[in-house]
């Protein structure tokens, strides 16, 4: 097609897609085209707004680095990436529901015994807390051998790989015992805000929004013949709850953390007098029959 209209243009770009073997290849580009062409449409997009837009992706971009990944968090505050996962992990009555990865998970976090304690080194001090729980079915069977990769923000609401004084601090994996229990020693989280020094701070600020997300701990929970699972778990009580940045709060996800102070308690588990405790059970669903599945891919430790 030589001579290309407004009503033309986006049939004749498709066109150019029809030698494309993949089919699920072209089935999404094809909606993509679509869909930029009608958004282009409906705003009545001007070449400077364009341009406006073509400069944020950039800076996107130069704002990303293997520490840092600009993209992933204007996925997180846009909604896109809690969109994809409820499209593509829907649990099961029962399971642990799944959100968002985030933008700071790292492989390679230490693995440490039951009962160990992830503060030590820590270079802010924050409120000892005693967390413990099972990893069940859904039927309720412990599951012995599972693996929990938990991660949080420092006590200054600072992530360790923000902080460069800061290796692996609160972040480790823990396993399972032969009756599905677990238990280590950590921080309370508290509520902390997203990086704003970059493009997507800018953006935030234009929209007139927070950057506030809502006290959690990360945990990503697995075991042979389960389905994964990636999900937060929230402290109860906290301002941020009903405004996440990240739209990631679910309702199951909210947990109370308890304040302990038995000196006998403390004494049996190593722990200060007073302290907090979270008792909290995962629950995953069976592998079998299900196609989906949330992992962790190379693509992603390439970038964190």
């Amino acid at each position: 097609m030589r001579q290309v209209t407004k009503d033309n243009l986006t049939e004749a770009v498709l066109a150019r897609l029809k030698d494309v073997k993949d089919p699920r290849f072209k089935e999404i580009v094809t909606s993509l085209i679509r869909h930029v062409h009608a958004f282009a449409d409906e705003v009545k997009l001007t070449e400077e707004e364009w341009f406006t837009a073509i400069r944020f992706l950039t800076a996107v971009g130069q704002k990303c680095d293997d520490k840092r990944q600009e993209f992933i968090l204007l996925s997180d505050v846009l909604g896109l990436s809690m969109r994809v996962v409820e499209i593509n992990h829907p649990m099961p009555e029962g399971a642990t529901e799944s959100t968002v990865l985030g933008p700071f998970f790292v492989h390679g976090a230490p693995e440490f015994p039951f009962g160990a304690d992830m503060t030590r080194g820590a270079t802010v001090q924050g409120e000892p807390t005693w967390v413990s729980g099972k990893v069940m079915a859904v039927d309720g069977k412990p599951i012995a051998g599972a693996t929990i990769d938990v991660w949080q923000a420092k006590a200054d609401g600072v992530y360790d790989i923000q902080d460069p004084a800061a290796e692996f601090e609160l972040r480790g994996r823990v396993k399972t015992d032969a009756e599905g229990r677990y238990a280590f020693r950590t921080y309370k989280p508290k509520f902390y805000g997203v990086p704003t020094d970059g493009p997507v701070g800018d953006l935030l600020r234009k929209m007139e929004r927070h950057p506030m997300r809502p006290a959690h701990m990360h945990a990503i929970v697995s075991a042979p013949g389960y389905r994964q699972v990636i999900t937060h778990v929230f402290v109860d009580g906290d301002p941020y709850l009903d405004s996440d940045a990240v739209f990631a709060v679910k309702d199951s996800l909210v947990a109370k953390y308890r304040k302990v102070d038995s000196a006998d308690e403390a004494k049996r588990l190593g722990m200060p007098a007073p302290f907090l405790r979270l008792d909290w059970d995962f629950r995953l669903a069976p592998e079998a029959g299900v196609k989906a599945r949330q992992t962790i891919s190379a693509a992603d430790a390439a970038v964190r």
